[in-house]
């Protein structure tokens, strides 16, 4: 058996890491979706704290020091807030509310406060009823997915932890515990416009269905709210497996955002073969002809007025701006371009597409690869 190769990470990196979790991430999605362990963003985290080199040094303040405890001593004051009034309830309505706040205090804490041994929480958890473990399942997904699936995505996650769950039964237990999905179907309503007869066409030709990596490459951009100014967002999908294979974000609308979005690609960009999109002036310019044309990239437009050429670019921003954009509240640029990084990172690697078989673009494309050996 091949020894494992040990990964190594970089500066930029680990900053990445650790804005992430001080923006409220929690540590477990981020190990989970970043395939970390948790001893090494525990150490860049400790690092990040007392120096921007990562070497063990403790170089906090006083005053620091003083605020983090202080926090501490507030969330442990909330917690005893919080579930005090129930200090004196039953066995199983303890158990039941230890369950319901996992995700908020530690399980020791609690059981402390609550009065009850640890060792019987995890028994007792064991031991729920089937319709508990189903319903902490779907919960469990829902948040963990960033409240954007339905019971269709839900029934496929639900499979693959071998619970059989039909759609009726999940649309119910959604309903009991107040979820609502955050995603919305996209519909388009046409504009019947004259035709564009520029020289540059339309080879894409609606054909979003492509066998071959990176052969179509399809962008376009949108509008995200940033401390009541506009800024800008861009991706680039592949119609192969529609994963996000560069993004950039920034203050205007222009051919250097696009090209910060090509420079985020990773592998030989000549490896793309055509570039599609719609006909807007930041797509069409000679500093875009000069890039397309070093790596000798083909060029396809959307004929004029009509958002179906782009269909499969238009609908993904519209799934972005419900799952992400318009679930966040951002504070600055950088805060946009880390939270874009991160929700590209889960969109390409955990979210799971219907029109894929429910599997991920990352599992895709690596399911292809398998068949080509």
């Amino acid at each position: 058996m091949p020894k494992q190769q040990r990964r190594t990470f970089t500066t930029a990196f680990k900053k990445q890491m650790v804005q992430l979790y001080e923006n409220g991430k929690s540590r477990a999605a981020i190990v989970e979706e970043y395939d970390l362990t948790a001893s090494a963003l525990d150490r860049w985290i400790k690092q990040a704290k007392t120096t921007s080199s990562f070497k063990e040094k403790d170089n906090r303040s006083t005053e620091e020091n003083e605020l983090i405890a202080l926090r501490k001593q507030v969330q442990r004051l909330q917690m005893e807030n919080d579930i005090f009034k129930a200090s004196r309830a039953d066995h199983g309505t303890k158990v039941a509310i230890i369950r319901n706040n996992l995700d908020k205090y530690s399980v020791s804490a609690m059981c402390d406060v609550l009065q009850i041994a640890r060792s019987t929480f995890y028994y007792e958890a064991k031991e729920q009823p089937k319709e508990d473990e189903r319903t902490e399942a779907i919960v469990q997904i829902f948040h963990k997915n960033r409240k954007a699936y339905g019971t269709r995505k839900l029934k496929t996650k639900l499979q693959e932890q071998g619970l059989i769950v039909s759609r009726r039964r999940i649309g119910r237990i959604m309903q009991e515990q107040g979820l609502v999905s955050t995603y919305t179907i996209a519909q388009f309503k046409p504009h019947k416009t004259a035709c564009n007869e520029a020289t540059t066409t339309n080879v894409l030709d609606r054909a979003f269905e492509q066998t071959e990596a990176k052969r179509f490459v399809v962008s376009d951009l949108t509008y995200v709210k940033v401390e009541h100014r506009w800024h800008y967002v861009c991706v680039l999908i592949d119609l192969f497996n529609r994963e996000i294979i560069g993004h950039s974000a920034g203050t205007n609308k222009d051919a250097a955002l696009i090209s910060r979005a090509f420079a985020t690609v990773q592998g030989d960009l000549s490896q793309i073969q055509w570039f599609h999109t719609d006909r807007g002036s930041e797509f069409k310019n000679q500093k875009m002809d000069e890039l397309l044309g070093t790596f000798e990239i083909g060029r396809s437009l959307s004929r004029k007025g009509c958002p179906y050429d782009n269909a499969v670019a238009e609908a993904t921003y519209k799934v972005m701006k419900t799952e992400f954009i318009h679930q966040m509240d951002f504070q600055s640029l950088h805060h946009l371009e880390l939270e874009l990084y991160d929700y590209v990172n889960w969109f390409n690697k955990h979210r799971i597409h219907g029109s894929l078989g429910y599997m991920t673009p990352v599992q895709y494309r690596q399911a292809a690869l398998k068949k080509v050996v």
